[in-house]
């Protein structure tokens, strides 16, 4: 969600206007899900992507010019030939449906502003008539706009509330009424303890893929602003008392880089009462195995110790503090996308 507002922020520096083209619906499976955003400014400048570039947005580029000539929205269902379809990630060809409208700010800077204090949105577009109406709803209880009558408006709330709960953006239909439910959640949070080696180029990656980040340690001579100079928030203290003021959801990830008992233990213990998503260490099969012993024997059970990964990180080959970084990544990403972490080559191909 950071780089939808750095796009925005960047095509608004220039001047004309500028259209958003969103992924909505799509029929078979693609490498982007329903959310996926391309910004298209009038003086030619294109960010981002429904697809994956190629044909398919090139069609899309086209049509936003009589998006912006007459500010009126407009719904694209794409019908792909085969080469087409395969270019995206489809089998075989199929269709996809891609909204275009106006870029206004007013509902994306409410949602920039209330996600960045913690908290969730979704955006409720109308897709038929009045094509482009809208919703606001706020997990905190706040309702702005409309979509039609009192009753379709609370339909739609309902379905929002659900929506972003579950963390997910989609197309419904409600009484004749066709709208995409688009959910925005705060940046999901890595949090790490230990400002080692290996934690610079973790937080640096873990920057690029949009996580916020967060460094804590016990030594002030080692959590320093020279090393750590884009991290979000760098603490000094006692990790397990400042873990414990982050949100220990199934959205953050947990990784311990200090390689030391006496931050590793205590602050495991308070992990494991939670439901973090992920819990990963840094550090040898022997040293793993013997931090999980004690553990056992301080009275976890072998289900929580199962949720501790160490060795951290997918086996990439790793030995350079930044090849470590990706490994670790890989593995975050790998669990929270439901990835088995195998070469895509070998996966079973489907047949047309």
């Amino acid at each position: 969600m950071a780089e939808l507002f750095d796009h925005i922020d960047e095509l608004r520096r220039s001047p004309g206007k500028v259209a958003v083209a969103t992924l909505v619906n799509t029929r078979g499976t693609t490498p982007r899900k329903e959310g996926a955003k391309m910004l298209v400014g009038e003086g030619g400048a294109v960010l981002g992507s429904v697809t994956i570039g190629g044909c398919v947005d090139a069609q899309v580029i086209e049509q936003t010019e009589d998006v912006l000539n007459t500010m009126q929205p407009r719904l694209l269902e794409l019908n792909l030939g085969d080469e087409e379809a395969w270019e995206i990630g489809l089998t075989c060809g199929g269709t996809i449906e891609v909204f275009v409208e106006p870029l206004t700010a007013d509902f994306l800077e409410r949602v920039r502003a209330h996600t960045g204090r913690g908290g969730r949105a979704a955006i409720v577009t109308r897709l038929d008539g009045p094509v482009g109406a809208k919703l606001l709803v706020l997990d905190d209880g706040t309702v702005t706009g409309m979509l039609g009558d009192a009753a379709l408006d609370e339909r739609f709330t309902r379905e929002a509330r659900e929506a972003m709960a579950a963390g997910t953006s989609r197309t419904l239909l409600l009484e004749n009424t066709r709208a995409f439910v688009e959910v925005f959640a705060p940046a999901s949070l890595l949090l790490v303890v230990g400002a080692s080696h290996v934690s610079m180029p973790l937080t640096d990656l873990a920057k690029v893929l949009g996580y916020r980040t967060v460094v804590v340690d016990g030594r002030p001579r080692f959590a320093t602003r020279e090393r750590f100079p884009e991290v979000d928030e760098l603490r000094i203290g006692i990790p397990s008392e400042l873990v414990a003021e982050y949100p220990l959801v199934p959205s953050t990830a947990l990784v311990l880089m200090a390689h030391d008992y006496k931050y590793d233990l205590p602050v495991l213990h308070k992990a494991l009462a939670t439901e973090v998503g992920y819990i990963g260490m840094l550090g040898s099969a022997r040293r793993g195995a013997a931090i999980l012993k004690l553990l056992a024997e301080e009275g976890e059970s072998d289900a929580a110790l199962k949720r501790i990964r160490v060795p951290i990180g997918l086996d990439i080959g790793a030995r350079s503090a930044p090849e470590i970084a990706l490994a670790v990544m890989a593995e975050i990403q790998a669990v929270r996308g439901g990835g088995t972490g195998q070469p895509m080559s070998t996966k079973p191909r489907k047949s047309a």
